[in-house]
């Protein structure tokens, strides 16, 4: 199979805001290589639930959510995010625990994390790439 791409909820907001570059790389790669992970959906809803009256909005992140792969989290996930979690721990780095999840799940997957997040990078070995860049 192809490079997967996991896509962290920054760079759905700016695909959903029609941001030129994401839009290019996201016109460039098949589907099929696209996913989120369940916890960044948990995040897409969350930010919905907070503005009820957005209707386009609405209607944007579902019709997404209907197109690219949703990731569940699975035991296999929460064996990553056990020792990663202790791992950055020990090294007294931070990382929302949010991100921590979606980091795991990245890397269970075998994907590449693509975000516009800097605190990521504090993860050894996860591959990330920006493409907000031009």
């Amino acid at each position: 199979m192809s490079q997967r791409y996991m896509l962290d909820a920054n760079i759905v907001s700016h695909a959903l805001k029609g941001h030129a570059a994401v839009t290019r790389r996201l016109v460039e790669t098949p589907m099929s290589a696209l996913c989120i992970s369940a916890i960044t959906e948990g995040e897409l809803r969350f930010g919905l639930s907070k503005r009820p009256g957005a209707n386009r909005l609405k209607s944007l992140v579902e019709a997404f959510l209907i197109r690219v792969d949703v990731l569940p989290w699975t035991s296999r996930t929460a064996g990553q995010y056990g020792p990663l979690r202790a791992a950055l721990a020990l090294q007294g780095k931070t990382l929302g625990p949010l991100d921590t999840l979606i980091a795991a799940h990245a890397r269970e997957a075998g994907a590449v994390l693509v975000t516009n997040d800097k605190a990521f990078a504090e993860i050894e070995g996860l591959p990330l790439e920006d493409w907000t860049l031009a």
